[in-house]
C-alpha cells in the first residue's frame, strides 16, 4: 500500500515510490542498484528511504527506472512528486541519455591489424546505426 505524504514533501513522496518498487522486487536488487549506479548499498538505501533528507541525482533516474523495472504508472508517479519537489532539475530527467548496457561479442580474428581495424568500425557503425533506427518515435 502507498504511503501518504503531504503535498510540500516531494523528495519523501518520490523515495517512498522507489521503496515500494524496491521492496516488491527479489533479494539484492538494492546490490544490483548500488552497482548499476556505482555507489554503495548504504546509498541505495538511503535515497530510498523517505526519512533521510538525501535526494535522488537526476543523472541517477534513468537507470533507477531500467533497473528497477518501474511500470508506467510507477514512473509517472516517481516523476510527478520528482518535478514537485525539484522544480529546477524536473527537466533534467528528461534530457539524461537513455540508459546504455555493454554486450560482449567473440569475433574472429582477421590476422592483420588493418583488417581486424575494418571489421570493428563496421561493427561499431553498424551498431550506431541501429541505435539510431531505435530513436525514432514517428514509426
Amino acid at each position: 500500500m502507498a504511503e501518504v505524504f503531504p503535498a510540500d514533501d516531494g523528495v519523501g513522496a518520490y523515495k517512498a515510490v522507489l521503496r515500494e518498487v524496491l521492496e516488491r522486487r527479489p533479494s539484492g536488487m538494492r546490490q544490483r542498484l548500488a552497482e548499476a549506479l556505482g555507489t554503495t548499498r548504504s546509498f541505495v538505501s538511503q535515497i530510498s528511504n523517505p526519512a533521510y533528507a538525501t535526494p535522488i541525482p537526476a543523472q541517477y533516474v534513468a537507470n533507477i527506472f531500467e533497473i528497477c523495472h518501474f511500470s508506467d504508472t510507477e514512473r509517472l508517479r516517481f516523476m510527478t512528486a520528482y518535478r514537485r519537489a525539484h522544480p529546477r532539475r524536473g527537466g533534467a530527467v528528461e534530457d539524461a541519455p537513455e540508459p546504455t548496457r555493454s554486450l560482449v561479442l567473440e569475433v574472429p580474428d582477421l590476422g592483420s591489424d588493418v583488417r581486424n581495424a575494418e571489421f570493428d568500425a563496421i561493427v561499431q557503425e553498424m551498431v550506431a546505426r541501429l541505435k539510431r533506427l531505435t530513436e525514432i518515435k514517428d514509426r
